[in-house]
């Protein structure tokens, strides 16, 4: 029954159609404090929402103080990980909710945190197994945001390490893997074949361009990845109902990035 419990959640995150998911972190609260966008949760909410986005992703507090009961429905995704930037090892994340706690207040999957590669990597593997165990036993799906970050890490974006850190996820017991893009769909295919879960893009730092966050989201499409985690480069974009949109448009709608920018 416990599996059907984490298809039936799965099906929340992930369109049904395409397989794919847009999903938008929303749990910088924590590290960064009330930065723009995200002032007011309910507003952020329903914004990301009314583009279309599958799910949102943040903290305990997201739910108990960005739940709108109204506008479109999105999935919720609870972070389970945290850290401040105010700590002397921002890198060091530990797990300050548990997967039976996401399950009262609604969640349709948990997230936690996990840098591969940092001195403390051991604790956090620790956490991440022990989580696994428990969204099996509760039915609920476990996405694993796996990040090469350490003093061994000379780009968190080379392939080798990208694809080594999705693996870790998917051997530990996550149900969706979100790292990092690794600038092609050549490279970023690597990864995506080497992971036997669903794999999908984290957005990264604030992009140059919206053409540029596009071609990101496009090329991870044709490499097989399922779809995007995308936070900052879309709630403190200009329009985040009309970004949403767009990514969705290529996510869900198939369309080119050029097919897209015509259309505007």
């Amino acid at each position: 029954m416990n599996s059907i419990g984490k298809s039936i959640r799965m099906e929340r995150i992930f369109d049904r159609n395409t397989g794919n998911a847009i999903i938008i972190p929303m749990d910088h609260g924590v590290g960064a404090g009330p930065i723009k966008g995200l002032e007011n949760l309910q507003d952020a909410v329903n914004l990301v929402a009314e583009g279309g986005a599958n799910a949102v992703l943040g903290h305990m507090g997201l739910a108990k103080h960005g739940h709108r009961g109204y506008g479109h429905d999105v999935g919720l995704i609870i972070h389970l990980s945290a850290s401040t930037s105010l700590a002397m090892d921002p890198n060091h994340k530990v797990l300050v909710t548990a997967p039976e706690e996401a399950l009262k207040v609604g969640a349709d999957g948990v997230s936690v945190h996990i840098n591969v590669g940092a001195e403390d990597e051991f604790e956090m593997l620790q956490d991440l197994g022990k989580t696994a165990r428990k969204c099996d036993e509760w039915g609920m799906p476990l996405l694993a945001m796996m990040y090469p970050r350490g003093q061994k890490i000379v780009s968190e974006y080379d392939v080798e390490v990208v694809k080594h850190a999705a693996r870790i996820g998917a051997e530990l017991g996550a149900d969706i893997i979100k790292t990092n893009y690794t600038g092609s769909p050549d490279t970023f295919k690597e990864v995506v074949q080497g992971c036997p879960v669903p794999v999908i893009i984290a957005g990264g730092p604030k992009v140059n361009s919206e053409r540029d966050l596009l071609e990101m989201v496009q090329g991870s499409l044709e490499a097989g990845g399922k779809g995007v985690a995308i936070g900052r480069n879309v709630f403190q974009a200009k329009d985040p109902v009309a970004l949403v949109r767009k990514i969705s448009k290529i996510a869900h709608g198939g369309m080119s990035v050029e097919e897209v920018l015509e259309t505007e």
